[in-house]
């Protein structure tokens, strides 16, 4: 264990999902969201089979016992990657990044539901409380002519895509929670990546625009990036206690606020901050109570919080 090598990996790795997301709004006005999904999942292929290499897990790592459970939670989170992808197109970076941290407080309610874990009164109160933070966050969109665009675009179409992407991410971590029982984190992000690239590849037959070798090469980035980020999130679970490390996955509002402002000119409204202020808040409060309670241990054991991006 090493705390602040743990941090550091941290940092790396929420600066890397933001670089990631900061290129695909770049270029999502130009190309599909289906388009969009292979590239990140298919090239993040690349670090992943390079380190499990490096550690000597290529291709023992990927053996498995239960594809079914691959299936289904690579469904979840390749929905969650359309989603996100669509809404990062209508929202302002810093506003899709905050919507999504509802993620975490959704997990409380579907582990519940959907694991039989006891959730006690402080974490209900937490959850109820962040839902208000996101209630707030998403305030300024929901104007009374928000939906004047239809199906077609706006904000408000935006705010609904991450909100619902945060439900899958939820979804998908309550799937990997299972998952971590029986299977190694080469054969759980692997079978992810290929089940999300498959699904994007399909939507080929819907039409995909044809990139310049620039954008190409940004397409490519998107994918390397996404696996270099998934491999210093494990890495940062590895060396630091989950208590100490998770809570610096909010450290991608900071990213996301900046590289807005520097590349988009865009700059979150105050209902948005202090949103997402109140859903950080709640969110470590939940943090710290799994870890006491013992639930963050075994889910980041082996493959942290779940990123469906």
């Amino acid at each position: 264990m090493s705390p602040l090598l743990g941090i550091s990996f941290k940092l790396l790795s929420a600066l890397s999902f933001t670089l990631m997301s900061a290129a695909i709004k770049l270029l999502a006005a130009r190309y599909p969201t289906g388009e969009l999904v292979f590239f990140r999942s298919f090239f993040a292929l690349i670090p992943l089979v390079i380190w499990l290499s490096w550690r000597s897990e290529f291709p023992s790592a990927l053996k498995t016992s239960n594809l079914r459970g691959h299936m289904k939670r690579g469904i979840i989170g390749s929905t969650g990657m359309f989603l996100g992808f669509a809404a990062l197109h209508l929202l302002p970076l810093s506003d899709a990044v905050a919507i999504g941290y509802a993620a975490p407080l959704i997990l409380v309610a579907l582990a519940a539901l959907i694991l039989k874990e006891k959730v006690r009164v402080y974490r209900w109160t937490a959850v109820c409380i962040g839902f208000l933070g996101v209630l707030l966050m998403l305030s300024p969109h929901m104007k009374p002519d928000a939906f004047a665009q239809g199906l077609s675009g706006g904000p408000a179409i935006g705010a609904l895509l991450a909100l619902g992407g945060a439900f899958c991410s939820a979804f998908a971590s309550v799937e990997v929670r299972m998952l971590t029982r029986t299977e190694k984190t080469g054969a759980i992000v692997f079978y992810f990546m290929s089940l999300t690239s498959l699904l994007g590849l399909l939507t080929i037959f819907l039409g995909w625009t044809m990139p310049n070798w620039q954008e190409f090469l940004l397409l490519v980035t998107i994918g390397v990036l996404g696996g270099l980020g998934q491999i210093l999130l494990v890495q940062a679970y590895r060396y630091g206690d989950a208590s100490l490390v998770a809570p610096f996955e909010y450290s991608t509002m900071i990213w996301a606020t900046a590289l807005g402002w520097f590349v988009f000119g865009e700059w979150p409204a105050m209902a948005v901050v202090a949103g997402s202020l109140i859903v950080i808040a709640s969110g470590i409060y939940v943090i710290l109570r799994e870890k006491q309670l013992g639930l963050l241990k075994r889910e980041t054991r082996e493959v942290g919080p779940s990123r469906s991006t």
